[in-house]
Parts: C-alpha cells; sequence; structure tokens
C-alpha cells in the first residue's frame, strides 16, 4: 500500500463513522488482496506471507467488531472465519484460486455496507481530530491540504 492510499485511509478514518469503519476495513481488505496476487505472480513468497498477515489482522478487527448477540453478527462471522480458512490454505499453498473466493466474499459485503454508509447519520467515532479541508489550489492537478486551527489538542478521543 502506498504512502498515500495510507495517508488517505488515516484521513478517512478519523472522520468515519461505524458503518463507513467497516466498510473501509474491507477496502484495505481488497487492496490487501492486490499486493497479495501480485507478490503471487512476482514468484515472492516472502512478501506473500507478509500481506497474508496484514490481511489477517483486518479480518480480526471485522471479527471484534461483530455484535453477536444478533442473527446477522453470527452469519457474518461464518463468513469471516472462512475467509480466514481461506487465507490460511492461501498462505500454505501459495494459490491465486483462495485469493479469489476472498475477493468476492469481500467484494458482496463491501457492496452491502456502501448501500447501508447513507442511513448511518451517526457522527465520526473518533472525537477532537482536526479539520483537514481539501481542495485543487494552485497547481494543475495538485491537491492541498489545509488544517484548520492547527494549535488546538491533537489527542483523539475515541
Amino acid at each position: 500500500m502506498t504512502k498515500e492510499v495510507k495517508q488517505e485511509l488515516t484521513l478517512r478514518i478519523t472522520q468515519a463513522n461505524k458503518t463507513q469503519l467497516i466498510t473501509i476495513l474491507y477496502e484495505m481488505v481488497l487492496l490487501y488482496l492486490d499486493e497479495a496476487e501480485d507478490a503471487l505472480a512476482a514468484d515472492d513468497k516472502a512478501e506473500f506471507k507478509g500481506v497474508i498477515r496484514k490481511l489477517r489482522g483486518c479480518m480480526n478487527e471485522l471479527t471484534a467488531s461483530l455484535n453477536l448477540e444478533y442473527e446477522l453478527a453470527q452469519n457474518l462471522l461464518q463468513l469471516y472465519l472462512y475467509v480466514n480458512r481461506e487465507l490460511v490454505q492461501a498462505s500454505s499453498h501459495f494459490e491465486k484460486e483462495n485469493l479469489e473466493h476472498i475477493r468476492k466474499v469481500i467484494m458482496e459485503l463491501h457492496q452491502a455496507y456502501q448501500k447501508i454508509e447513507g442511513q448511518d447519520r451517526s457522527g465520526p467515532v473518533m472525537g477532537n481530530t482536526q479539520t483537514v479541508y481539501a481542495g485543487l489550489t494552485y497547481g494543475r492537478n495538485t491537491l492541498t491540504e489545509n488544517i484548520a486551527d492547527p494549535t488546538t489538542n491533537r489527542g483523539f478521543c475515541v
């Protein structure tokens, strides 16, 4: 994942509500799947295993976010466990087929969460974050970000 993508995701995370955080995690999984496929194509097993570790970290976060009192959460748990089994298979056999199975599941979940994102009217999970205004200024296709009120406390409240 490039530095710019990490910065974009970090900014989105600081301003996201609960539903948007799940959507961002799904997007991270999809990005890491791309990296895993690239590592397989380059026959770089060490890089592949590193990406698989990152994927498992994302899946652990998704699993930890479930409220298992609801039936839907039980169903999501089963899907997440399936994805974890596929990650183990991919890691041990270095096969792209397992990654394709994972991509199919995560794409469906990502699309579903994107649809319900608009229904979640709750505020950002993180409080006390800096406001960032972005716009095109003084350069062709150059994005400049400005922080409003940089002297305020930068501590995050969750």
